[in-house]
Order: C-alpha cells, then structure tokens, then sequence
C-alpha cells in the first residue's frame, strides 16, 4: 500500500466514523435531554421556560403551583403579565433587554397575582440559557423564590423597628420617613395643595407623673394620650387611619407630632391644635388613678415646596418653645417675624464678648442738668454697639443679653474704664472750673459675678479720677431689698466716695422704709413719671403729686433727684417748681460723642 492510499482512508474514517461511534452519541444525547427535562419537571424551585418573544414554552408544576394554575395552562401565557414584569417602566426596559440577549441577566422582587385572587412575594431572575434545555433553540429561564414568609417577617421587624412599643404609635424615625416623602413628592407636584401642616406637642408636667406614681402610671398615661390623639387626627381628616391622614407620631418622652399632609391652611391647622388640647383637658381615669394633664403646641403651616424636614422641625420645636414660654396649656402658631428677632437675639448674644475684644463698642453722653441755673453738672455714660452686620445698636438690644450669657461683666467693666478715663480728660482739659462728674449703669449681676468694689477702685487709681466724679447707677429692682454681698459692696463704694443712684425709681416695688439704709444719693425718677407734665393746659395734677411727694421724700433723706425723659421747658419748669434738682432729656442734649460734651464745656456749660 502506497502512501498516498493511506491517507485517503484515514480521511474516510474520519469523515464516516464507524456505526457504533454514533450510536453511543445519539444515545447520551438522548439520555442528557432526558434527565433536563426530568430535572426540570421535578425541581422544587418554580421555573418556565420562555421564548424570545416573553411566551412561555414550558413551565415546571412548581411554577404551577406557585400562581395557582396547571402547567400545560400556561403555555403560550405571557411571562411578563404572571411576574408583573410590565408594572415598572425600568424593570420593563431591563426585562425586553435579557429577551433582545442585549442584558446577562436580571433579578427582582414581585408580587404575583395567583388565580384565586390571593398573591405571593417572589425573587424573580430571568436569564437565557444555552441549547441544554429541551428544544434545542435559545432560550429564557424564569425562575420565581417564594420569599412571602420572609418578607413578612421583614414586614414585621420593620413594624417593630419603627414603632414606639409603648403607645405604638409611629416613632421619630417613620415619622422623620414619612415627613420627608411628604415634602419630595410636593416638590414633584405630586401633592394637591403643596403644603404641609404640623402640630408639635408635648405634656405640660408629665415628669411630675413619672415622679410621683410612677413610670408604669406615666406609660399608661401616654398610652391614653397616644389613643386621643390618634381620634382627633381620624376626625379631623374625616377618615380611618391610613395613606393620607394625619399621622401622629410619638418622637419621644412626652413629646408627639401630628403631621399634616396636602394641608389646606393655618386655619386647619389651628382647628386641629385646638380639638388636641381640648381632648386632652378631660381627665384619665388609670388603674384608680384620676389625672388631669394639659399640653403645650407648636404649630407650623407652610407650602411645602423649599421646606426641609430639618427646616419644619426647627420651626414647630421653636413655636413650642413660645408656648411654653407664654403659659403652658395653649397652641401657638409659627410668626416668621417673631423667629427673626429670636434669630436675631441669637446672633447678638453669641458675638457679645468678641464684640468688646475687636473693639466693636463705643460710649455717648448726656448731659445732667442742674434744674436751677440750666448748667450742665455731670453726664450719663451710654453704651452702643456699632455691629457689623445690623449697625448701631442702642442698649436696650444688648444688655439683657449681656446680663443673660454673663457677657455683662466684661462690657460692663470696659464701660466704666473708658468712662472713667473720658472724665478725667475733660477734668485735665478745663481745669480751672467744677468739673463734670460721670454716671455709669452697673447691672446687678456684676456685683455677684465679679468684684465690682475692687474693680471700680482698680480703674480710679489707673485712670487718676477722683471718686466724687464717678456716678454708679443700678435700678430700683437690683437695689430695694439689696442683702448680704450687693449691700456690702454698695456701702464699700459709698465709703469710698463714689455717687450710688438708683435707677428708673418708681417702677419697681419701692420699699420706701428700706430706702433709708441704703447708701444711696440720688434718686433718678423714670421718665413714665415725667409724660404727665407734657401739656400745660391739661396738666395731670396725680403725676405731679406723686412726683412731688417722692421729691420730699428723698430731700428729707438727703437725697438729690434727678428727672428722666424731659422733653419741653415746661416740664423743666413745673420740675423745678416742686423741688427737682436735675434733669436729663432730649430738651437739653441727646446723647453725643465725646467731643460734643467738649464743645458743651466750652460754651461754659449751658444747655437748653
């Protein structure tokens, strides 16, 4: 045999296999498909089998099972409509990509309608799979988990995690969840009004309870609370619970919200508040125990659109706060305007002390005029702060607050330095005449907070000006009934020469016996006081008694007195016909800076 006749059968033996070859092929071919389709029919987990074109070609009887209909009744039935694949326009989009072979796979969770009208959550996964299966042809596997009993455990652990479990009412993190897809789908105009509503709760005295019977009588309580609330929110939206009520909402301790979606207004709103508070009024009867409880209510209306959940909190926690603050036992209703000032308020108080360090504050004076011959005995020392961001600011809109954050003591002791120094320049600078002496105000809390005696003795030794010219003022409030460190270090600075006066005399509880053992020497009467003497044809003769028996009063003390807020020589005249010593108003000088007191000084010190 020649080579070339070998080759030529070698390539017929490989181009015809022998018979036997071919039969073992065929029959693992066959016994291969036999034992997919045994698996496929015989598998727990549901599956069909579907065409290119979303059909199913065969389903397996726990597919059956799962929506509730024979196998061979859903050949030809479209998958997309038994896993409720057509719902979501993106699922939909990702489920006709896996049909095209444009997309691997995709995996989801439905709700799947069975034909008894019942529904079963399942993990639904689509992908194609090679010619394994039987047919041959390219086709698409549909697989469906039942995780119905999952989800609803998951339901359940949700419930739990997002309800208070003593009044089981919602807690702050649904309501926070509930708040915010409020406010996203206003923003989307999904909302019909575009606003939104909130009542903002919490019990006047509810620590009292807790206290006193106990935290097992305080939960029932709030219990009782929670089942109130939750009638009033049901009547006022003139339906059951559910999507689109009113939610109420428990965020902890005694506090409650009631949340207001697609609102209609304040008036709604404050309808709402005030059926809360009058449900509340009516007493508990718990386990023998008959309470009566009251509530305090923020209340805050606004369109929804540019609001944050964050934003509405602080707004309703800040109403609460005014109703609070107004008496307890009362809704309030959110005042842009009022917010401001508190914004504003806020501002100040927490730029006070920086404010003395960058050098922020400035002094003016007014002059104290002796009523007698219109010369200029000495002047007040007033504070402004020329603020940065909201100008000049007169005393009345810093002080409190100083006094309040403690800022008092600092400005306070600047404030009397710079006056001290200022009125030995003008002592220096005219040395040949009485010199003007200085009054300064000095709040009550810089007696108990520093040692004003040592401070005020500190800053008269640096700055050379005698005692005798340094006035201090404190009101009448901080002085009538003084005890124990105020009236000691009053007496220390008397002793030492300094002028004490009391302040606004008149307005405060006036204990006249007291009056005698203070060291004081001089009385300044509010200007209240001095508005009757405005009109000499209508003259109101109470004002000028009045004034007249404190100005005995004080003569026969030793003390001189000076009148506020003198706007008209008339008043000077009347005040000097009953006795007053000094007057300080606008009639002779609003307060000026340094150098108009100078120029005051030059003129010879007349005013008026």
């Amino acid at each position: 045999m020649t080579e070339s006749e070998g080759s030529t059968k070698e390539s017929a033996r490989a181009a015809h296999p022998p018979p036997c070859d071919a039969s073992a092929r065929c029959d693992d071919t066959a016994a291969s498909l036999g034992d997919y389709r045994a698996a496929f029919h015989t598998a727990g987990l549901p599956m069909a089998v579907l065409n290119r074109d979303g059909l199913v070609l065969a389903a397996n009887p726990a597919f059956g099972e799962l929506v509730g209909t024979a196998p061979g009744d859903l050949v030809a039935a479209d998958a997309a409509d038994l896993a409720d694949l057509g719902a979501d326009p993106r699922l939909w989009a990702a489920y006709r990509e896996v049909l095209c072979g444009r997309r691997e796979r995709l995996s989801c969770t439905r709700r799947l309608k069975r034909t008894d009208g019942s529904a079963v959550w399942a993990e639904v996964t689509v992908e194609p799979v090679a010619e394994r299966l039987p047919g041959g042809a390219e086709r698409v596997l549909l697989t469906a988990a039942d995780i119905s009993d999952r989800r609803d455990l998951l339901a359940r652990l949700r419930h739990l995690q997002m309800h208070d479990p003593v009044t089981r009412l919602p807690n702050r993190t649904l309501f926070f969840e509930r708040l915010t897809a409020a406010l996203e789908a206003a923003a989307f105009e999904r909302s019909g009004t575009g606003r939104i509503g909130l009542c903002y709760l919490d019990l006047d005295g509810f620590k009292a309870v807790n206290d006193t019977l106990g935290h097992r009588v305080g939960d029932r309580l709030l219990g009782a609370v929670a089942q109130r609330l939750t009638r009033c929110a049901e009547r006022a939206a003139g339906r059951g619970p559910g999507p689109g009520g009113h939610l109420v909402a428990r965020l902890g301790g005694d506090e409650f919200a009631l949340l207001v979606e697609d609102s209609t207004g304040t008036d709604q709103l404050a309808e709402l508040a005030q059926s809360v508070l009058d449900a509340l009024q009516q007493p508990f009867d718990l386990a023998g125990q008959r309470l009566s409880v009251s509530a305090s209510i923020g209340v805050v209306e606004r369109a929804a659109g540019g609001t944050t959940a964050t934003g509405l909190m602080q707004a309703a926690d800040t109403t609460l706060y005014w109703a609070k603050e107004d008496g307890k036992a009362r809704w309030t209703l959110f005042d842009p305007e009022r917010n401001a000032h508190r914004m504003t308020r806020q501002a100040l108080s927490s730029t006070l002390r920086p404010a003395v360090d960058r050098g922020e504050f400035t002094l003016e004076y007014q002059p104290l005029v002796g009523l007698g011959d219109g010369r200029a005995q000495g002047v007040e020392a007033l504070v402004r702060w020329r603020h940065p961001q909201f100008g000049v600011l007169a005393p009345n809109r810093f002080i409190a607050l100083a006094e309040e954050n403690g800022a008092i003591v600092e400005l306070g002791r600047w404030v009397l330095t710079r006056a001290c120094y200022q009125a030995r320049a003008w002592q220096l600078a005219h040395p040949g005449g009485q010199p003007l002496f200085v009054s300064v105000n000095v709040a009550v809390r810089q007696v108990w907070d520093s040692d004003l005696v040592a401070d005020v003795a500190g800053i008269l030794a640096e700055t050379g000006l005698p005692p005798r010219l340094l006035q201090l003022e404190l009101t009448e409030s901080a002085v009538m009934g003084s005890a124990g460190r105020p009236l000691q270090a009053l007496q220390a600075l008397s002793d030492m020469g300094v002028r004490i006066a009391i302040d606004d005399f008149g307005t405060g509880y006036s204990n006249l016996a007291y009056l005698s053992r203070l060291p004081v020497s001089v009385l300044k009467l509010d200007g209240s006081f001095v508005h009757g003497f405005r009109s000499q044809e209508h003259p109101n003769p109470a004002d000028e008694m009045i004034v007249e028996a404190l100005v005995a009063l004080a003569h026969r003390l030793g003390l001189t007195v000076t009148a506020e807020c003198v706007e008209s020589a008339e008043q000077a005249e009347r005040l000097r016909r009953i006795g007053c010593d000094t007057g300080q108003g606008w009639l002779y000088s609003r307060p000026v800076a340094p150098d108009g007191v100078a120029a005051l000084l030059d003129a010879g010190r007349a005013c008026g």
